[in-house]
């Protein structure tokens, strides 16, 4: 039915790059708001970045100027570019679906992000 499905974690030294995709199935893409969250063992899930159907976007403060998510409705995707990666941006990043007139949330399997010299 519904499944988004992320890929493009990896391993990378500080200051470097990755880009993180999430392509969704079984949805309206375009009605829906999407977001990158992560979550490391034994804490809260938190939002990285955001992204509403209309374009309009949100950061965490900690990801300000060093990430960008961006979407592409024609290929039913998600993307989240990140730079100057540093140590503690070392978990797990989910991609999320949000569907703003209801109360239907899906995620991702989740993507393993490790930043390490």
């Amino acid at each position: 039915q519904v499944q988004l499905v992320e890929s493009g974690g990896g391993l990378v030294h500080p200051g470097g790059s990755l880009r993180l995709s999430c392509v969704a199935s079984g949805i309206i893409f375009s009605n829906y708001g999407m977001g990158w969250y992560r979550q490391a063992p034994g804490k809260q899930r938190e939002l990285v970045a955001s992204i509403t159907f209309s374009g309009n976007l949100n950061y965490a403060d900690s990801v300000k100027g060093r990430f960008t998510i961006s979407r592409d409705n024609a290929k039913n995707t998600v993307y989240l570019q990140m730079n100057s990666l540093k140590p503690e941006d070392t978990v797990v990043y989910y991609c999320s679906a949000d569907y703003p007139w209801g109360h239907r949330l899906y995620w991702g399997q989740g993507t393993q992000v490790t930043v390490s010299p």
